[in-house]
């Protein structure tokens, strides 16, 4: 009886052990996989690589005071079918140059003025210009096609000036490599002008003798210059552009006619 009472406890153990391990239904919340949220790493913000100019201050050791020199081709602006112009017009200008901060934060831009002197030369063909001619009302220009006539003949004025402008360089403490541009004006003084003919031919071009000639007078010419300018410059090398603002030639004189040049500079600034 025993024996019988013995098995029956085994089997109703075993049974209810069994029934306890049976694996159960997984939930959707317990299947899902539960994984450690990963923040991304906080990246520093992105620095300017802008620089800051109001730091920067300009070298005192280095002096602010430069020569200027300008070769220009020349023209007239305005010229009339009488006027035959015609050669190489040039001019050769030389200034002597001094700079200032225009910025207290920023020292690509400044100031800068001076003083030097200015030149044009225009060359005419077959025909004089008659500066000298006292009795004459207006500047007369005679065509002196099919007679005798110089070779060489030219109309040169001269100016005491004035140059002022506005200067902004993209290296201030790399100025002989740097890109700079100026805006400004020459305000100048005619100083003098004259004719001068060289080597006298006749129609055919047969030399007539070594002649020079030369006249100068003021009488017909505006005295005063206002010349606007623009420069770009790499370094010392440059091109510059400038054009009369006011007439060469007086109202009651002649024709509205305003010097025009454009060329080479050579400055530190």
């Amino acid at each position: 009886m025993m024996k019988y009472v013995f098995t029956a406890l085994v089997t109703f153990a075993t049974t209810a052990a069994f029934a306890q391990q049976k694996p159960t239904n997984p939930t959707p919340a317990d299947s899902a996989v539960k994984r450690p949220v990963i923040q991304p790493a906080a990246t520093p913000a992105n620095k300017s690589n802008k620089k800051d100019w109001s730091k920067i201050k300009p070298d005192p050791r280095k002096s602010q005071d430069h020569f200027m020199v300008e070769l220009g081709y020349d023209n007239w602006v305005g010229s009339t079918d009488s006027m035959n112009i015609k050669g190489f017009n040039h001019s050769e200008n030389f200034y002597f140059m001094y700079s200032w901060p225009a910025s207290k934060t920023d020292p690509r831009l400044t100031v800068a003025a001076g003083i030097g002197l200015g030149s044009s030369n225009i060359y005419f063909a077959h025909q004089e210009v008659m500066v000298a001619a006292y009795q004459n009302q207006t500047l007369a220009f005679p065509d002196e096609e099919g007679g005798t006539h110089f070779k060489r003949y030219k109309l040169t004025t001269t100016y005491l000036e004035i140059p002022v402008e506005l200067r902004f360089a993209l290296d201030p403490q790399n100025m002989d490599h740097s890109w700079k541009f100026a805006v400004g004006a020459k305000f100048g003084v005619m100083l003098s002008a004259y004719t001068k003919g060289v080597d006298q031919v006749d129609a055919t071009g047969r030399p007539l003798g070594n002649l020079v000639e030369k006249f100068g007078s003021k009488q017909f010419f505006s005295t005063a210059e206002v010349t606007p300018t623009i420069r770009i410059s790499k370094g010392v090398v440059g091109f510059f552009v400038q054009i009369h603002a006011n007439p060469l030639i007086k109202a009651s004189a002649g024709p509205s006619v305003f010097p025009i040049s454009g060329g080479i500079v050579l400055s530190g600034l």
